[in-house]
């Protein structure tokens, strides 16, 4: 048995201690390092430890892509989820994704390592989730099923173009609270509007 005492010496490291540092790796680094070595190094454990808990480095990057999907899409879509009001519940949720993805670059490096199996997958079900949860909202508002997936794909390619500009670009946007809140309110009003 590996005995595991990383950070906050003598306690033993589990899993979820090798995948929330292999997530913030992620974000500081790209995948490249989400590595057994470098977070070895950073846990101040051995790579026994990581072999341990893991079979190889793609179980780990599978393990973080899970985690990054709990807290990033289920997470979010649980904290606006019990608002019984839909056009509540979507201006909730126009809140909380940009506070849960503002100086999170994650997505960012993702989309950029789209290339590799895992990410690819992940970012699959993601974004089908993240549709699909808008679809749902805007079909209670009473869009017709296929105007309200047309909508939730533009409201999920607004959130894409504002966190790809929080990273790029942070000056274009609003810069103050009330200013990004005015902002936020005009593009769900323009994406609300019906003819």
């Amino acid at each position: 048995m590996a005995k595991d005492q990383g950070k906050g010496a003598g306690r033993r490291l589990t899993a979820r201690d090798w995948v929330d540092e292999a997530l913030i790796a992620l974000g500081e680094g790209g995948l490249a390092a989400v590595a057994v070595e470098p977070l070895a190094k950073r846990l101040k454990t051995t790579k026994g430890s990581f072999y341990w808990h893991f079979a190889n480095r793609e179980a780990l990057i599978e393990a973080v892509l899970q985690r990054w999907e709990e807290l990033n899409t289920e997470g979010v879509i649980t904290a606006v989820n019990d608002e019984p009001d839909p056009e509540r519940r979507l201006r909730n949720l126009f809140k909380a994704v940009p506070a849960a993805t503002d100086g999170d670059p994650i997505e960012v490096v993702l989309v950029g390592s789209v290339r590799h199996p895992q990410v690819a997958a992940a970012l699959r079900r993601v974004t089908e989730r993240r549709i699909d949860y808008v679809t749902q909202i805007l079909a209670e508002l009473g869009f017709p099923a296929d105007e309200a997936r047309r909508r939730g794909v533009l409201i999920y390619t607004s959130h894409l173009g504002q966190t790809h500009l929080m990273h790029a670009a942070p000056d274009v946007l609003p810069a103050g609270r009330d200013d990004r809140k005015r902002y936020l309110e005009t593009v769900l009003e323009i994406l609300l509007h019906r003819d």
